[in-house]
């Protein structure tokens, strides 16, 4: 499509606002999510221990999380109005189990993650140290239940379950009770979840780890000898919990991922298949380093592709390195045949064979590989660090501390390919047929909806362009605020002195950020 007509296209406008305002805002949702779980273990070990060291690496990162927390919310409200607006062909036909979790996040784990972090801000000093502590759990514990209704509802986009159609209204419906069971236990949305907790561990983690890190080098090279004693008692202790962290997160992470991809070569074969590269059926297929073009469905104009390692896409498929894996055109043909035999299908989009079902091929194949790659940085810091912090060591390698630092937004950028290969993945589909279903006859058969029918009729492409373009703005001036605020206050970094609220200090607990 050319410059001109794209511009003048509503469908492609709105998908292209619909991913830029989703990339903004999912790049601070991770460090939400995961910060808010290390700064409530920050204050317990200081709540157990009396160790002072935690209480101020608590109020420390605390500040990073407010205004994290703070963007997020300001670039997540957005999404709600784009289903009712630009999509609200999509909206009205799934309406009915979409905004069930949509919902429910609104009302309980937002509302429990933004109220008790209200409590946690003024709360220094007021309340009791126990119930003080209680509240950033409950923060944590309110992202991730945000976390999960959200992924709750996009997991049922990936793969229907719970719904039926109803030809009358034309709309999809939930199937009771039991289907809304269905829908939060959803196969897809158990590792789908855990990915993207993991990752946020992964994320929240190498944040800590990072800047504990710049700290610990830089006060124990240049800081004469209170500078190392700071860089000892303070910074080491906070660059191996994050270190920690890392570990744990990037297993998680690695495991999780392994797994959800297996459940993706059964559900979406097409996303894989173009992610890996693979054209034809193939046994023994190998993981393609660097590939450019697509697989074509017939035999002529192949990718050119480089760098192939034997058997290891047969192996992340099937945990066999000689097991079979689809292949796109073969996945594409079985598609046909299977949606032909559809009436409902047949009725809305007619003849399949018609059709093209591949993903972006470029975009698909490359952001899985980004995705992997750059979470290897976050690995990479981990082994050195803690071979540079072994015995008690305080290492004062100015090249460790500038690879934490350039380490920072690493594991950030890789969940954004994470969640653009997720969801240009599964494309012409905006909600993804059930493959099984379509096979055994089953009613949610006929949930099923390609991304061109999903778009508003009525919101003419001129008005999507103009607020693409201003939201596109407003957010990039937003997102050099969030910079700003997260360096300067990365940069006070943490002080040596007593942090210990006052609590006859009437000023404890302002809303401030010398709190």
């Amino acid at each position: 499509m050319t410059l001109v007509p794209a511009a003048l296209d509503a469908l492609t406008l709105g998908r292209w606002q619909f991913g830029i305002t989703t990339v903004y805002h999912f790049i601070l949702v991770p460090l939400t999510i995961g910060l808010s779980l290390l700064v409530a273990i920050m204050q317990t070990i200081w709540h157990r221990t009396g160790n002072e060291t935690w209480l101020q690496a608590t109020r420390f990162f605390g500040k990073l999380l407010l205004i994290n927390f703070a963007l997020g919310v300001a670039t997540g409200i957005v999404q709600e109005f784009q289903f009712g607006m630009n999509w609200s062909e999509y909206s009205r036909y799934v309406g009915d189990i979409f905004g069930a979790p949509l919902a429910i996040e609104a009302l309980a784990a937002f509302f429990l993650e933004s109220t008790f972090l209200g409590l946690w801000i003024f709360g220094w000093g007021r309340l009791s140290k126990g119930w003080h502590l209680a509240t950033i759990w409950a923060v944590a514990i309110g992202t991730t239940l945000s976390a999960l209704w959200i992924l709750a509802a996009n997991a049922w986009m990936q793969h229907p379950v719970g719904a039926v159609f109803n030809p009358e209204t034309g709309r999809a419906e939930l199937d009771g009770i039991g289907g809304f069971a269905k829908v939060i236990t959803n196969p897809v949305l158990v590792w789908e979840f855990s990915h993207v907790i993991t990752s946020s561990w992964l994320v929240a983690g190498t944040f800590v780890a990072g800047l504990a890190i710049w700290w610990m080098t830089r006060a124990a090279r240049e800081g004469g000898e209170a500078g190392r004693r700071e860089a000892r008692d303070i910074w080491r202790p906070l660059a191996r919990f994050g270190l920690l962290v890392i570990i744990i997160g990037g297993l998680g992470t690695a495991a999780t991922g392994h797994v959800q991809g297996q459940e993706l070569v059964r559900i979406q074969p097409m996303k894989m298949a173009v992610a890996e590269g693979v054209c034809v059926d193939t046994p023994g297929a190998a993981f393609t380093i660097a590939s450019f073009g697509a697989c074509p469905l017939d035999d002529e104009g192949a990718p050119t592709q480089f760098l192939q390692v034997p058997g290891v896409a047969a192996f992340m498929a099937t945990n066999s390195f000689s097991g079979d894996v689809e292949g796109v055109a073969d996945v594409q043909a079985r598609m046909v045949e299977t949606l032909n035999a559809n009436p409902d299908f047949v009725a809305k989009y007619g003849d399949a064979a018609n059709m093209d079902f591949r993903p972006p091929a470029n975009v698909t194949f490359w952001s899985f590989r980004l995705m992997i790659g750059l979470a290897g940085f976050a690995a990479v810091l981990a082994l050195w660090g803690l071979w540079a912090t072994r015995k008690g060591g305080v290492p004062e390698n100015k090249w460790l501390g500038l690879f934490a630092l350039i380490t920072i937004p690493t594991p950030f950028i890789a969940a954004s390919f994470g969640w653009i290969f997720t969801e240009m993945g599964r494309q012409p589909w905006v909600v993804v047929p059930n493959l099984a279903a379509l096979e055994n006859g089953d009613p949610v058969a006929s949930v099923m909806m390609m991304t061109q029918a999903g778009v508003s009729t009525s919101v003419p492409a001129a008005q999507v362009l103009a607020t693409m373009v201003i939201f596109t703005l407003l957010y990039a001036v937003l997102g050099v605020i969030w910079f700003l605020l997260m360096k300067r206050y990365a940069l006070e970094g943490i002080h040596t002195h007593s942090a210990e609220p006052d609590e006859d200090d009437e000023t404890v607990g302002a809303l401030s950020f010398g709190y």
